[in-house]
């Protein structure tokens, strides 16, 4: 167990312990910049932020842990933006490393918090009300003001949003897309949910989540059939986030961030990794029954 979960354990509250050392290492500053078109990261070392300029104000995507709070607020007034124009929020699932830092940033914001169906229990309930960690504070409740459900879209200015339903790694994990203009080109972008397998969750016969390998499942042949020219995630090693910004204050004569081969990786390798590990839970199961 990890520290940061043995401290949840014994505390029975996610803002009541420091982060460990692996969160800490996830959560160290980066300078903001723009990522392609009118997506800017504004997010830590490993758990991600993204803003979404529009004519009619910004979007903030994902919030981080509880700790990244002050330093997403402070990267988007280091790109010249004012928090008080973040008008949406959306989040990609109530994990305290995504969803940690909302309820700051929507209050001294003032933003609309919109997210899917099978978030609004966690997200409105301290991280309480699905499989993960069972019912114990992970994050301060953030009211939801809007519920969203798979391809539904969310508009600010001349931007969309599309949020697709991607659960497996939570029952309301959602994949959000978008279309940008980047100087004459125009380019999709994907922000993936995480689709790594939950820690400590069985794929078969899961009783508190009964249908996650089907989820997944779904989820993957959804991933496969977006469309994507600029690759993100709720965390930077999916992406190659490291290496991709040393590209590009290396002087790299192209976006860096422009990588559909990437985002086909990403899904091919992720989705062999659920495979292999739901067969091995079957075989295991068949074995026992024998």
């Amino acid at each position: 167990m990890s520290r940061y979960a043995a401290c949840l354990l014994l505390l029975l509250t996610a803002d009541a312990c420091a982060l460990s050392a692996e969160s800490e290492a996830k959560n160290q500053p980066v300078a903001p910049f723009r990522i392609a078109g009118n997506v800017y990261y504004v997010g830590a070392s490993d758990v991600t932020s993204y803003l979404v300029a529009t004519s009619r104000g910004l979007i903030l995507i994902d919030g981080g842990f509880a700790e990244t709070a002050p330093q997403i607020e402070a990267n988007i007034a280091t790109l010249g933006f004012k928090l008080a124009d973040v008008k949406i929020i959306l989040n990609g699932h109530a994990h305290p490393d995504h969803a940690g830092g909302l309820a700051r940033l929507k209050q001294d914001s003032a933003a609309k918090l919109e997210a899917m169906a099978q978030e609004v229990v966690p997200l409105e309930n301290e991280g309480r009300g699905t499989f993960y960690r069972g019912e114990r504070k992970l994050f301060e409740s953030i009211k939801v003001d809007r519920t969203l459900h798979d391809g539904d879209t969310v508009r600010l200015g001349e931007t969309t949003l599309t949020a697709h339903l991607t659960a497996g790694h939570t029952p309301g994990c959602t994949t959000w897309t978008t279309r940008v203009r980047d100087g004459r080109r125009s380019l999709d972008v994907v922000f993936a949910c995480q689709v790594t397998l939950p820690a400590d969750t069985p794929l078969v016969n899961d009783s508190a989540y009964p249908t996650i390998a089907e989820d997944f499942a779904r989820t993957f042949a959804t991933l496969a059939s977006l469309p994507c020219d600029v690759f993100l995630a709720e965390h930077g090693s999916a992406w190659s986030l490291r290496e991709k910004i040393a590209r590009m204050k290396a002087g790299s004569p192209t976006n860096v961030f422009i990588d559909p081969q990437g985002y086909r990786d990403f899904v091919r390798a992720s989705r062999a990794e659920f495979e292999t590990a739901l067969a091995e839970q079957r075989d295991g199961k068949k074995e026992r029954g024998n």
